[in-house]
């Protein structure tokens, strides 16, 4: 059953615009050169707007003229919280709260005239399937900014997007045509052109959030709102299902349900479960990527301009695998664990818990061999860093969390405390499991925070145990500093046939570039940089060569 939770308006409300001529000058007049300010004054009308009493087409009128500032502004004011660590600091978190009052501020705003209209305005009454598309939009929209932040929402949000297309389906009118979302705004799912339906609507909404959005970058995220417009009309929302051997699985959605899109094995069948068939976007998918590797560019694909070929192959195989290649399913079985764990972060901290001592410049070895004799002669044998330092107290803190399960390949973590170190994705940490001997490096793959203010991430193992070493450039006109640098070594894996590798700060990579390394057994050697095995935040995992 569809509900319109709404405040009651007030004779007293008082907004800068009550119709849509006074809205027309009243946008006229605001000042967009202080984006901070216009966004809280817009803010600011339209939830006085939105109290005010008036009649509900004049409300409606209002509106659409709103949205057409509303949303680039959201979309230019949204470009402050791109790639922030989590979790967010105090004024990344007011302009995330603020973005996502003002969508609610659009809902709030259809809700009345969808109410107007099921209560019987006859203005209204032949627009129900366009007030629906735009509750549906905004209330989407507000989903879309928790997951793109990183930040877990309640799933009442889900109930209300679901409970709306559920009731378009009782009027009939998923299907019909109204006018589209705004032009030339491909920022966010508010993007397409022409005419849409809720049924289109409802569908990029729920494809866009299951592509996991917080783990894309900017321009992936563009590109997905992009292709999204142009697909999801073909992709058809069905009460049952037929699944033949080797075809794309459905995506299910449960309408009376805390959450999106799930694979089939995740749900149970009842009246209230819709299925998306996957199949023709299966399909589309397959042949843009091998028409695309075969020659053809993107514009030619209608994949749009400014993304080039190697990038669209790479990020349209990823949304196959998404969407199609049952994402649910895990290439290494995980166990609920629960065990305690600790974590530190970046180069420099990964180096001192790995070595078990702080980073160092190496000593000649004149004078390791003088402080060497005199320790012998002190205390019997040569201390360690670690007999003189407390790397806690020297800034290289570790954090406790709970592994929620793991296997060969990773872990989902929950950190213990709310406070702690902020992290982003494919940042490189250490993980070392109670009663393990050594620490395991990975990177971030996706982080989110819980509502309970604690942080969730997931971990990518990298392989091998981490070797800590020092690593300095050698040559002329270096690039990079002539010093030592804290750096890791994995080593090769024969059995899995994965060769050594170099994990380097970042922007330390150059091909044919020689290296200097000294591992913790001291024996310096030289390495040739040969190809970059991958790139995240603050490191990189170089191949290379002995020399």
């Amino acid at each position: 059953m569809l509900t319109l939770p709404l405040d009651p308006t007030d004779d007293r409300a008082n907004p800068a615009f009550r119709d849509a001529a006074g809205c027309a000058q009243w946008l006229g007049q605001l000042q967009l050169t202080n984006l901070h300010a216009a966004h809280g004054v817009l803010r600011t009308q339209l939830d006085e707007f939105n109290r005010y009493p008036m009649r509900g087409l004049e409300r409606l009128h209002t509106l659409e003229l709103l949205r057409e500032t509303v949303s680039p502004v959201q979309g230019d004011y949204a470009r402050k919280l791109v790639a922030k660590k989590l979790p967010l600091s105090n004024e990344e978190l007011a302009v995330f709260v603020s973005i996502v009052g003002l969508w609610q501020g659009m809902v709030a705003g259809y809700r009345r005239c969808l109410q107007a209209c099921i209560a019987g305005d006859a203005q209204l009454s032949p627009l129900g399937a366009l007030l629906c598309q735009r509750c549906l939009l905004y209330s989407g929209l507000q989903i879309y900014e928790y997951l793109c932040a990183g930040y877990e929402f309640d799933g009442k949000l889900w109930r209300q997007l679901h409970a709306l297309y559920g009731f378009c389906e009782e009027r009939g009118w998923q299907l019909q045509e109204v006018p589209g979302n705004l032009e030339g705004n491909t920022g966010n799912p508010d993007g397409n052109t022409g005419t849409t339906t809720c049924r289109a609507t409802y569908v990029k909404l729920l494809l866009a959030c299951h592509a996991y959005r917080a783990d894309l970058a900017r321009s992936q995220m563009q590109l997905l709102d992009r292709w999204l417009s142009l697909w999801s009309a073909d992709i058809t929302v069905e009460r049952s299902y037929t699944k033949s051997r080797g075809d794309a699985p459905p995506l299910a959605v449960d309408l009376e349900s805390p959450s999106g899109l799930q694979p089939l094995q995740h749900i149970t069948q009842n009246d209230h479960v819709r299925y998306l068939a996957m199949v023709p976007l299966s399909k589309l998918l397959r042949v843009k990527i091998i028409l695309l590797q075969q020659g053809q560019s993107p514009q030619q694909q209608g994949l749009g301009v400014g993304c080039s070929k190697a990038d669209c192959i790479e990020f349209l195989a990823l949304l196959l695998q998404r969407w199609c290649e049952g994402r649910g399913e895990r290439i290494a079985e995980r166990q609920g664990d629960m065990r305690r764990a600790q974590m530190c972060y970046g180069m420099e901290s990964c180096y001192a818990h790995t070595a078990n001592k702080p980073f160092r410049q190496p000593s000649k070895d004149s004078a390791v061999d003088t402080i060497s004799r005199k320790q012998i002669e002190a205390f019997g044998r040569v201390l360690s860093d670690t007999d003189r330092h407390d790397l806690s107290e020297m800034g290289f803190t570790l954090e406790t969390w709970r592994i929620q399960d793991e296997s060969v390949l990773g872990a989902r973590l929950l950190r213990e405390e709310s406070m702690g170190a902020r992290l982003g994705h494919n940042q490189v940490v250490a993980v070392r499991a109670d009663g393990a001997e050594t620490f395991a490096l990975g990177a971030v793959s996706w982080v989110r925070v819980t509502q309970a203010g604690r942080l969730h991430v997931g971990v990518r193992y990298l392989p091998g145990v981490p070797q800590a070493a020092a690593m300095k450039a050698t040559g002329v006109n270096l690039s990079v500093s002539d010093k030592y640098v804290a750096a890791l070594l994995l080593p090769a894996m024969d059995a899995l046939k994965i060769p050594a590798s170099l994990i380097a700060p970042r922007d330390w990579f150059k091909p044919g570039r020689v290296v200097e390394i000294i591992p913790a057994d001291k024996q310096k050697l030289n390495i040739r940089m040969e190809f970059s095995v991958e790139k995240g935040l603050d490191y990189e995992r170089i191949s290379f060569t002995p020399v």
